[in-house]
């Protein structure tokens, strides 16, 4: 059974950095997808960076250039470095996995089978 738990997330002022964790549990596969998705309240979630386990990754383009998606495959955890944080990145962080290699640039809520509980980013202007 797969499991993901995030954390890492946490009141920060504008321009500041945060960063997020993932424990991936169950994946059993040699070569999976992990993603990081956010929810604002009020609005869809979004894909905000995607990853395999072969080291491709895809970014959304109003993270570009500030955030960093990485793994640390000995610790079975997926990262997210958050830079220069903006009011409008406040939401809800959550981290998503699929047992194939292959979604790690598609950002739809479908694209991804197993979700984490969510972690809450607030940055402050």
């Amino acid at each position: 059974q797969v499991h993901l738990v995030e954390s890492g997330g946490g009141s920060v002022q504008a321009g500041e950095s945060l960063r997020l964790s993932c424990v991936v549990s169950g994946m059993t596969s040699s070569g999976y997808s992990l993603a990081w998705f956010r929810q604002a309240p009020g609005k869809e979630r979004e894909g905000v960076a995607g990853q395999n386990t072969y080291g491709n990754a895809a970014y959304a383009d109003s993270v570009k250039g500030r955030f960093t998606i990485s793994q640390d495959n000995a610790k079975s955890t997926l990262y997210l470095q958050m830079d220069s944080l903006r009011p409008e990145d406040t939401a809800i962080y959550y981290c998503a996995a699929h047992r194939s290699p292959h979604r790690w640039k598609r950002f739809g809520r479908n694209d991804y089978a197993y979700w984490g509980q969510g972690t809450q980013v607030t940055v402050s202007s």
